[in-house]
């Protein structure tokens, strides 16, 4: 089953900031889960997870979570870099805690190495990150995100090769961000050879268990520029959501759109008006 959910606290919830309100709100909605946003830090302390994992277990939601967004896996400075790794063990164990099976991260970016140099040294950071989880009993997938620059590690490429060598790896397909940095994937054909390509790197179970990102996006030669909500931008979500159905997947689809409920709402809807072709 696909399931519909905002990237961080809706903006109608009363309590604004409250990670518990967010999701009671969320299920209010008829939403089925959210992301937790620890995109400028990791907010949720040892006090505040239990709440955020009974509240959400009881509303039989699915969260996921995103690491902070400064982290950088090919730091120049090898220190900076361990540190990198670092932030994202310690996001992904509160996430893990708070509820979440998914933790999405922005792994790194080229500098001025070569994309090799750069899968090689992600990679080995990834894989101390994997280690120290499973050292901790920590059971929760490691979710590098599609990138939407053209300076950023994460083609499509690179995360599958990523999530086939290194068991506990899986991709974050933010098809707003592959629209942007390519000017193409758009089309009920573009996204079926996304979906395609996933299943065959990685099995009929990835498929089963996508997590993907949707929104409307404004972008230039260098990429993604800034989020959009879905009316406003030129993003034909309809076929993605058609693609979607008739592959039959499921997972968690989150919307990125400022008015993060109302177009997470108008996904949900509209996929559920669809039927599969296939």
């Amino acid at each position: 089953m696909l399931l519909f959910g905002t990237a961080g606290i809706p903006a109608s919830t009363k309590l604004h900031g409250d990670t518990v309100a967010g999701l009671k709100r969320v299920a209010e909605l008829g939403l089925g889960g959210m992301e937790i946003e620890f995109v400028r830090g990791v907010y949720l302390k040892d006090n505040t997870v239990p709440p955020v994992a009974y509240v959400g277990k009881k509303l039989g939601l699915k969260l996921s979570c995103h690491a902070p967004y400064y982290l950088n896996l090919n730091h120049a400075d090898e220190v900076r870099r361990r540190q990198a790794g670092g932030v994202l063990h310690h996001a992904a164990s509160i996430a893990a805690r708070a509820g979440a099976k998914s933790v999405v991260f922005h792994a790194g970016y080229y500098l001025k190495d070569t994309p090799e140099t750069v899968y090689d040294a992600i990679k080995e950071q990834v894989e101390v990150v994997l280690g120290k989880l499973h050292d901790e009993g920590t059971s929760v997938t490691l979710r590098p995100e599609l990138a939407g620059k053209v300076s950023q590690f994460g083609t499509l490429a690179e995360l599958l090769r990523l999530s086939k060598e290194l068991p506990g790896v899986a991709p974050a397909i933010d098809f707003a961000h592959l629209h942007a940095v390519t000017g193409r994937y758009n089309s009920y054909a573009e996204f079926s050879e996304v979906l395609n390509r996933v299943g065959e790197a990685l099995g009929r179970e990835s498929l089963d268990d996508l997590h993907l990102h949707v929104s409307g996006i404004e972008y230039a030669k260098t990429g993604e520029r800034r989020h959009l909500n879905l009316a406003e931008s030129d993003f034909h979500y309809d076929e993605l959501l058609q693609a979607l159905a008739d592959v039959k997947a499921g997972g968690l689809l989150i919307c990125e759109s400022p008015n993060i409920e109302e177009d997470a709402l108008l996904l949900q809807r509209t996929y559920h008006d669809l039927s599969p072709r296939t």
